[in-house]
């Protein structure tokens, strides 16, 4: 009898597109644990399981969220850049610009949830912006969007398994693991 995991496994760097988008569904992930949190906290207050959830959302964006913009901006995008021509040359003259702006924002914003969220691990305020909040997640949302709809397709498209390979190996250095 064969059972499924219970967990999907994450997938490799040797599939360096795949653990981009993987990035993106655990941003959805913590986006929606912040939406609970807003809802949660008038009520409970900073409770344990308060506690927990922002200690989750800011381990990922104080931890693997820098990483994953890091992975696109010194590697992803330079290499799309060196490999379009023509219509994806013009596309990502207009797309680049905005991503990398968006990033800053995410960043700034970021900052003003990671007191809140640190005030609300430690049990000493149950106050989270709804308005910060509320602009984090709508513009990663947009974000990932544009990422995956625009972006990753035309990577798809452009990369060779060699382009593949060298993405995956920076990601994997990026993160102190051994490249292939």
């Amino acid at each position: 009898m064969m059972t499924q995991p219970l967990f999907a496994a994450a997938p490799g760097f040797d599939q360096p597109l795949a653990v981009l988008k993987h990035c993106h569904d655990r941003i959805r992930k913590q986006l929606a644990t912040l939406k609970k949190l807003q809802a949660h906290l008038p009520a409970a207050g900073a409770d344990l399981e308060a506690q927990q959830a922002a200690h989750a959302i800011l381990r990922y964006f104080n931890d693997a969220a820098p990483l994953h913009h890091a992975d696109e901006e010194d590697d992803l995008l330079p290499q799309l850049e060196a490999s379009a021509q023509g219509e994806d040359a013009q596309t990502l003259a207009t797309l680049l610009p905005l991503i990398l702006r968006e990033h800053r924002e995410m960043e700034t914003l970021w900052r003003a949830l990671d007191a809140q969220l640190a005030a609300i691990a430690t049990g000493r305020a149950a106050a989270l912006s709804e308005e910060d909040a509320g602009r984090f997640a709508m513009l990663y949302d947009a974000h990932m969007q544009r990422e995956e709809t625009q972006i990753a397709p035309m990577a798809m498209r452009l990369f060779s398994a060699e382009h593949m390979t060298r993405l995956g190996d920076a990601m994997r250095a990026r993160r102190g693991l051994a490249t292939s």
